[in-house]
């Protein structure tokens, strides 16, 4: 396994929380709710239950396929799972605006995404 480099330490509860240098978790197991609201908060987003509703459906998917998924298949997946409303690509631009499948996985705890610049 690959080590990964720390780039910074995010506090959150008392705890040191590493960071690689795009601001992804070096150890996913350190996720917890706090810790994704202090990546908002770095992003400028104040987490409502339309975010952790994709949220948790980014952490089911990489539970289910051991990734984070690109841009395609995180719409297809908050379609099957929230429904055709919450599953465009415009719903999950005004929530996690920029990219929104790096900035959700990064603040759902995971990996970046394979075939994300």
């Amino acid at each position: 396994m690959a080590t990964t480099e720390i780039y910074r330490y995010l506090s959150v509860e008392d705890h040191s929380i590493a960071l690689d240098p795009e601001g992804y978790l070096v150890d996913l197991d350190q996720w917890t709710p706090g810790v994704a609201e202090a990546l908002a908060d770095e992003e400028g987003i104040q987490l409502m239950e339309d975010h952790w509703e994709v949220l948790r459906v980014l952490r089911d998917f990489y539970a289910r396929y051991e990734m984070a998924p690109a841009m395609r298949p995180l719409v297809k997946a908050v379609g099957l799972a929230l429904g055709p409303d919450k599953g465009r690509s415009i719903h999950l631009m005004r929530l996690f605006p920029g990219s929104p499948a790096k900035v959700a996985a990064r603040l759902a705890g995971l990996p970046k995404p394979t075939n994300c610049l």
